[in-house]
C-alpha cells in the first residue's frame, strides 16, 4: 500500500469518526434531562450553560448535525470508492467499498455512537457543546438557506393552533420520573394530587348528611358537652328544627370557655357558617375559606336542603393524604382476607376500589355505597351478591338502609380474555 493509500485510509478514519460524533450528539441533544442540565448550569457549570444555550434553538442545532453529519458520510462513501478501487480495480472494488462502508458505518458511525450517548446524554452533550459551536458558525450559510425552506413548508402545511401539556401527559411525565428515580413515591403522590386537585368538587369529600353530628339550637349546654366529648370534634354544627336548617356552628373552645363562666345561652357562642353547592371546586372552596378565616363549609343540595358539610381538613387531605390525630378512630377501608378476598368499607372512595383492582369503571357515584346500589338497582340488604367488572361483590353489613361494608372476590380471567 502505497503513501497515497495510507492518506486516504486515514482521512476515512477520521471521517468515521466525525460521523460517530454527529450521531452520537444528535441523539445525546435529543434525549437530555433539561432540568439536570438547567441544575448544572446554576451551579456554574460553563459547558452545561453552552449546551443548554446550544438547545434552546433546537432546529439550527438538529439542521447543523444533519448537514454536517451528511456531508461526512458523502465524503467517506467517495475517498472509500476510490480506495477500494485503487486496491481491487474497477470490476469489484465500487461493490466491496459499498458493503465494507456501510457496515463500518452502521456500527462505528451510527449504532455505537448513539447507544453510549443515550446512556448519559447530558455528559455528552456538555462534551460536544464547544466542538458543536464551532460547526454551528461554519455552517450558518447552509443552515440559512434550510431555514428559509423550512418557514416556506411551514406555511404550506401550517398547522393550527399547538396544544400545551395536558394533565395526563404531566401524570405520564411524574410517573416516568418515579421509575427512573427522580422522585420517590411520596413525592410523585404529592405531585400527582396537586395536579388532580383543581378538578376535585367539593362532593367528592364531604361528609354526607346522615354522618353529620349537629347540635339543635335548643340543646342544653350538658347535652352540647356530651356531644363533644363522645366524637372528640372541636366544631359542631348548630340546626333549627330540622338537620336541613343549619344556623351556624360552635367552636369546642368557646362552649368551654362559656360553660365556665356560668353561660346557657346556646346562640350567645354561635358563630356564623358558611355555605356552598356540591359542584364548587375544592380548590375554589379552600380560597374561600382562607379568605373567611374559616374552617367548615355546609353543603346545600339543588333544593337549599343540607347534603354534607366539608372542612379545612378535607381539602388538605386530598393533597398529603389522611390526616390522623391522636382522637381519630383509625379505619382501614381495604382490608385483605387470608383467602385473597377483601372486606371493603362501603364509605371508601370508589376510585381507590378501581385503581385497587385495575379497573375501569363509568359509575357516577363517589363512594363504593353508591356503586353497590347502583349495581344492585334498590336498597342493598344483607347476603345481596353481584358480579361487575370481574369482581364477585357480597354485602356484608348493612345499617338501616345503607350498605356499610361489602366483601369483594376477584374472578378468574377466562381463558383467551387477555387476548381480546
Amino acid at each position: 500500500m502505497d503513501s497515497a493509500s495510507i492518506i486516504m485510509l486515514a482521512v476515512l478514519v477520521l471521517l468515521v469518526a466525525m460521523s460517530a460524533y454527529f450521531s452520537a450528539t444528535e441523539t445525546a441533544f435529543s434525549s437530555l434531562n433539561r432540568v439536570r442540565l438547567k441544575s448544572k448550569a446554576e451551579n456554574g457549570d460553563k459547558r452545561a450553560a453552552l449546551a443548554l444555550e446550544l438547545e434552546e434553538d433546537y432546529d439550527r442545532l438538529l439542521s447543523t448535525i444533519l448537514i454536517g453529519n451528511n456531508i461526512v458520510n458523502i465524503t467517506a462513501t467517495t475517498i472509500a470508492t476510490l480506495l477500494f478501487v485503487k486496491l481491487l480495480g474497477n470490476r469489484s472494488g465500487p461493490t466491496v467499498s459499498t458493503v465494507v462502508l456501510t457496515i463500518v458505518i452502521l456500527i462505528f458511525g451510527e449504532i455505537s455512537p448513539k447507544s453510549l450517548a443515550k446512556e448519559s446524554p447530558e455528559a455528552f452533550a456538555m462534551f460536544s457543546a464547544p466542538i458543536l459551536r464551532f460547526f454551528l458558525a461554519l455552517l450558518r450559510p447552509v443552515n440559512f438557506l434550510f431555514t428559509q425552506w423550512k418557514k416556506l413548508l411551514t406555511k404550506v402545511f401550517h398547522k393550527s393552533g399547538e396544544e400545551g401539556i395536558t394533565e395526563e401527559e404531566l401524570i405520564t411525565m411524574v410517573d416516568q420520573a418515579e421509575d427512573e428515580g427522580g422522585l420517590d413515591r411520596h413525592e410523585s403522590e404529592l405531585i400527582r394530587s396537586a395536579i388532580e386537585f383543581g378538578d376535585m368538587e367539593v362532593e367528592e369529600i364531604l361528609t354526607p348528611r346522615v354522618d353529620i353530628v349537629a347540635v339543635e339550637d335548643t340543646a342544653t349546654m350538658d347535652e352540647i358537652a356530651k356531644l363533644f366529648a363522645e366524637n372528640g370534634y372541636s366544631r359542631l354544627p348548630v340546626y333549627h328544627e330540622d338537620i336541613d336548617d343549619i344556623i351556624g356552628v360552635i367552636h369546642e373552645k368557646d362552649f368551654h370557655a362559656a360553660r365556665y363562666h356560668g353561660m346557657c345561652d346556646v346562640s350567645a357562642i354561635t358563630s356564623s357558617v358558611l355555605y356552598t353547592t356540591g359542584n364548587t371546586k375544592i380548590s375554589e372552596l379552600l380560597r374561600i375559606l382562607q379568605r373567611e378565616k374559616a374552617h367548615m363549609v355546609i353543603v346545600v343540595d339543588e333544593y337549599g336542603g343540607t347534603e354534607g358539610l366539608a372542612t379545612m381538613e378535607d381539602i388538605v387531605e386530598e393533597l398529603v393524604g389522611e390526616i390522623w390525630d391522636e382522637h381519630d378512630e383509625i379505619i382501614e377501608e381495604f382490608k385483605k382476607q387470608e383467602d385473597g378476598s377483601y372486606l371493603i368499607s362501603c364509605n371508601a372512595d370508589l376510585t381507590d376500589l378501581y385503581d385497587l383492582f385495575s379497573i375501569r369503571g363509568d359509575c357516577d357515584a363517589n363512594t363504593v355505597s353508591g356503586w353497590v346500589m347502583e349495581q344492585i338497582g334498590r336498597i342493598p340488604e344483607e347476603g345481596d351478591r353481584f358480579t361487575a367488572d370481574g369482581l364477585d361483590v357480597t354485602v356484608t353489613q348493612v345499617d338501616h338502609r345503607r350498605v356499610m361494608e361489602i366483601k369483594v372476590v376477584v374472578l378468574p380471567e377466562a381463558p383467551g380474555e387477555e387476548e381480546k
